[in-house]
């Protein structure tokens, strides 16, 4: 893998051309590359930076009616620092004197408020994550485009055979080793961009910074806390019951906090692209369902420097990467698909659901390099409640063979070859 931050991500694909009469809003965690992906892809723009008090206090006192000569078709990162952007936008776009612009941040809650407020059904929103297993074993040049992970061909609502069946059992060689790579880099350190350059050491300093640098910029942004240690309890908390279900009143014990503040610091977490909240399946297959949301990490590198489990692979862990690279994947590609898990009460369990207009395809993660009967039989009786609905299933795994295991389409999946 080149460690070259000019990565080509596979959002820039999604993004219009300029060319286009268009708004966007950029949003995404901070230092996941959303500037950079935007100068590249934008070359010809403007782009200005909120970030610097002057460039705020230039376009707070430019008149509105100016707008359009001054600032034009522009790129304009942390567009949230400064509310009358939005405002000004609107009038310039409006009445025609601009075509096209960016608008940039981290900070969702307020930038989905101003645009409801001022830009609502005029401005597409895209999210860039951390990198991608795909991103991360690009061959070659850094900057060359390559095409989707296999996953993608998955949710395109046909039954998984018809996308595996003339699929080799193995892929050999460097793709092999490409795809190997980038996930054990994923499994370790995350996919921030900004790590790749580093040695060692000084990743893990950057991830320990990374989570000061969140709680000063993003939290004084969302939440004005005044006592940042138990939101920073709650975090690490947080972090160490990844792809476990959610529980508040425990996670309120064990931080010392109230319900509802463990509450608003976990909708803090998502709001910030920090978390994800999957979930249960809202369908009564069955009437003992579980209820509870399942709580994932997004990026595996903060999570293991939040929780001090620096070392080793557990079920855990592995099951929140896959997990986050399909979210992450179908965020990014605009997919027709919306991710739950099935629990009952008895114990019945898939770890993911995947449902597109046309059916449902399931998701088992095992963190091993094997795939037993035990596996697949939660999906067996998942299949048959689903009936027509049935898509197919994944037992993705850290084996090397992708081969059908078992009646209905159910298949054993290497998580490289899907996400890779």
């Amino acid at each position: 893998m080149s460690d070259n931050l000019q990565r080509y991500r596979l959002l820039q694909s999604f993004l219009p051309p300029p060319s286009q009469r268009r708004l966007l809003l950029l949003t995404g965690a901070r230092q996941t590359g959303k500037t950079t992906l935007v100068k590249a892809s934008y070359p010809d723009l403007r782009y200005i930076n909120l970030d610097a008090p002057e460039n705020r206090e230039m376009l707070a006192g430019l008149p509105t009616a100016a707008w359009g000569r001054d600032v034009g078709n522009a790129i304009i990162d942390e567009a949230q620092k400064e509310p009358v952007v939005f405002e000004k936008t609107k009038y310039a776009w409006d009445e025609g004197s601009i075509a096209f612009g960016a608008l940039l941040g981290s900070s969702q809650i307020l930038l989905l408020e101003r645009i409801r407020e001022s830009l609502a059904g005029r401005i597409t929103l895209f999210e860039l994550w951390p990198l991608l297993m795909r991103e991360l074993r690009l061959p070659g040049e850094e900057q060359a485009p390559c095409g989707p992970p296999l996953l993608d061909q998955l949710l395109e609502g046909v039954p998984a055979g018809t996308v595996l069946a003339d699929l080799p059992s193995v892929t050999m060689g460097r793709e092999m080793l490409a795809a190997w790579e980038a996930e054990e880099h994923l499994l370790r350190w995350g996919g921030m961009p900004a790590l790749l350059p580093l040695a060692a050491a000084d990743r893990w300093q950057w991830l320990r910074d990374y989570e000061h640098t969140y709680l000063e910029r993003d939290l004084g942004d969302l939440a004005r806390l005044r006592d940042l240690a138990p939101f920073r309890k709650l975090q690490r908390l947080a972090a160490l019951r990844s792809a476990s279900l959610l529980n508040y009143s425990e996670l309120a014990r064990d931080a010392a906090i109230g319900v509802d503040s463990s509450r608003r610091y976990l909708e803090y977490l998502r709001l910030s692209y920090q978390v994800v909240l999957i979930q249960p399946f809202h369908e009564n297959l069955t009437s003992a369902l579980v209820k509870t949301p399942k709580l994932y990490w997004l990026d595996l590198g903060l999570l293991r420097s939040l929780s001090g489990q620096l070392e080793g692979l557990t079920g855990s862990l592995y099951e929140t990467m896959v997990v986050g690279e399909i979210l992450k994947w179908v965020r990014t590609a605009r997919k027709r698909a919306e991710l739950f898990f099935y629990r009952t009460r008895s114990g019945l369990e898939v770890d993911l659901l995947v449902e597109q207009p046309s059916g449902i395809l399931a998701v088992e993660v095992k963190g091993r390099a094997v795939v037993t009967a035990t596996d697949v039989r939660p999906m067996q009786e998942l299949a048959a409640r689903l009936g027509r609905r049935w898509l197919g299933g994944l037992v993705v795994y850290r084996g090397k063979s992708l081969q059908q295991v078992a009646a209905p389409d159910i298949w054993a999946m290497p998580s490289h070859r899907l996400l890779g």
